[in-house]
């Protein structure tokens, strides 16, 4: 169900407890992220309000799977510092464009020779050309419009398939299988409803509903 037009740059609709969360780091780790560089766009908002766009969520969902296949930070900044400065491009953590080839974070440029329209990719910091072999698995899942994220897997839910998309419900967390907002059927399961009847109001797989329960409410689960 599409929500009110949101700006996935600018609107604030994460605190940095639930971008963690639905991300799958720790929220000092994301808080980190977001003060040094800074690396997630993160607006100033009161301590415990929503501070971090869409973007920004996808920024750092693109860190983390940078980090988890080991490019270090000291990498990753001036690389992005590069894009920037260079090639004009802002929040390229979010953008479809940018890569990793496991060492060097990379970037795809197109330049016009004749009237051949050529694309490559290079390592950001040397400009050098690079095989690309294989786009990362993270990419595969993301879906992308006009060149940046607009829909997003939440890895912090293991064993649920659900996702984040400013276009539905306000970029709440929903179930890719029927559309029901995770934040609905948590709420009936805390009326008393059983994971099974809560599965079935919603049309969600029941061990996709008990993985969700498990990780937003570990002491109900």
């Amino acid at each position: 169900m599409r929500g009110p037009t949101v700006d996935r740059f600018k609107d604030p609709l994460y605190t940095r407890a639930e971008a963690a969360r639905f991300i799958g780091v720790p929220e000092q780790t994301l808080a980190r992220w977001a003060k040094e560089a800074p690396f997630v766009t993160s607006m100033p908002t009161n301590r415990g309000s929503a501070s971090i766009p869409f973007v920004g969520l996808a920024e750092a969902y693109t860190l983390r799977a940078l980090r988890s296949r080991g490019v270090p930070l000291q990498r990753i900044r001036p690389a992005l510092e590069k894009l920037a400065q260079e090639f004009g491009l802002e929040h390229a953590l979010a953008s479809q464009r940018l890569y990793t080839d496991g060492a060097e974070v990379l970037y795809e440029y197109r330049s016009e020779i004749g009237d051949e329209l050529v694309g490559d990719l290079v390592v950001v910091r040397q400009q050098q050309p690079v095989f690309r072999e294989v786009i990362a698995d993270y990419l595969h899942r993301v879906v992308f419009d006009r060149g940046y994220a607009q829909r997003l897997p939440l890895l912090g839910y293991a064993g649920a398939d659900l996702f984040v998309d400013p276009r539905y419900s306000f970029g709440q967390p929903s179930f890719a299988r029927g559309g029901a907002r995770l934040s609905d059927a948590l709420d009936l399961f805390r009326a008393g409803e059983s994971l099974h009847i809560v599965a079935e109001e919603f049309g969600i797989p029941g061990d996709q509903l008990e993985a969700a329960v498990r990780a937003s409410l570990p002491n109900a689960a």
